[in-house]
């Protein structure tokens, strides 16, 4: 069993300290909320609509394309800050809405993602951004996903090292956002039952849900909880972890480690751990997928297709990245800061992914 993250010396400031937060201290201090003016969102708005190329695909933008003004991007920046340094979550309310066509704020989304990072490609289909709206997809299914459905989903990662979020129709009933510390969530653990934390810190399978290459195993073996320079870093999906445990050869969870996840999922959602947000259309929500676990609750959408819930969820490996713990280079790929790093590529990974990936990554200063 590790021992509980120490103090950073340099700084004497315990790296944990605002990422493990309540819903209480989150509540009364929303520093982590970010709005732009309208002004800000007019200029956004203007730069995507000048960039934008007629039947010009994601893969072929850079972020050259897009001059957003220097004061709008210091904003997005500080969310970014807050991500990796602060409370591991940031809101950022604003972004034009009004008069926007659902293509236009898909591009508006991935044009920041350019400023900010590599994306990753999220499914089978080697999608680089992801419409998260209701099709009738079953979650629980081997390959299901749950951006697919409009089921509640078990609080989860996804495979980058921040997500982003950006809504363009919320549904009229439901759809609630939720996200908890995991940081918080294992010292709850380590305060209430010790004798789960070495079980958490054990390797668990996860399927890959259908979304490997070729050359790639059906699951992979990683632990839950890990520590790096101080810092507490978190991999959960109980989802994957039920349906590895239905294909062929993978290890049967102990009779520990299940007690463990149970307690865990329990802990997570527990009302002052458990913070709630209901996203509006022209909010955009970025979390980290090391520290924060994230949920939604079902929904009922509305019954004219226009109006549906749709939102875009963008996977980014970022520059200033955190070295993250050996354990998960499985997961990531690599545990390096600074790397493109990602859980998939997919099944149409192609010349135009990579080359996207080559010369973004360049843009970024990053190391593919």
């Amino acid at each position: 069993m590790s021992p509980a993250p120490e103090t950073d010396t340099a700084t004497d400031i315990n790296p944990n300290s605002r990422a493990a937060w309540t819903v209480q201290e989150v509540t009364l201090d929303t520093s982590w909320t970010y709005r732009l003016s309208p002004e800000q969102a007019a200029g956004l708005l203007a730069v995507v609509r000048a960039g934008r190329l007629t039947d010009a695909a994601l893969l072929d933008y850079r972020k050259t394309d897009f001059p957003f003004a220097p004061a709008t991007l210091d904003v997005i920046r500080a969310a970014f800050r807050e991500v990796r340094d602060g409370r591991g979550m940031a809101l950022i309310k604003g972004l034009p809405r009004a008069d926007v066509s659902p293509e236009e704020f898909e591009l508006l989304t991935w044009a920041i993602g350019l400023h900010f990072g590599v994306a990753r490609p999220q499914d089978r289909n080697s999608a680089y951004i992801n419409k998260v709206k209701d099709v009738g997809a079953s979650y629980r299914s081997p390959t299901g996903r749950g951006y697919s459905s409009n089921a509640q989903l078990d609080f989860h990662i996804d495979g980058s090292d921040v997500v982003l979020l950006s809504c363009y129709n919320q549904a009229p009933v439901g759809g609630m956002s939720m996200c908890t510390s995991s940081v918080k969530v294992f010292e709850t653990i380590a305060s209430e039952r010790p004798d789960l934390l070495e079980a958490l810190q054990s390797p668990y399978p996860y399927s890959r849900n259908g979304d490997q290459q070729p050359h790639e195993p059906a699951w992979i073996h990683v632990p839950i909880y890990g520590f790096e320079a101080g810092r507490t870093f978190c991999v959960w999906n109980r989802n994957r972890v039920l349906n590895a445990q239905k294909i062929e050869g993978v290890p049967r969870l102990t009779s520990l480690q299940s007690e463990a996840i149970g307690y865990l999922d329990a802990v997570v959602r527990r009302p002052d751990l458990m913070f709630c947000m209901h996203m509006e259309p022209g909010d955009l929500q970025l979390l980290s997928n090391q520290t924060m676990l994230h949920s939604r609750t079902s929904f009922e959408d509305h019954p004219d297709e226009d109006r549906k819930r749709t939102l875009y969820r963008l996977w980014l490996a970022v520059p200033d990245s955190l070295r993250l713990p050996g354990g998960w280079a499985q997961y990531l790929g690599s545990t390096e800061p600074g790397t493109v790093r990602g859980v998939t590529k997919g099944h149409r990974y192609d010349e135009q992914c990579l080359r996207f990936d080559t010369e973004q990554a360049r843009s970024m200063g990053m190391r593919l």
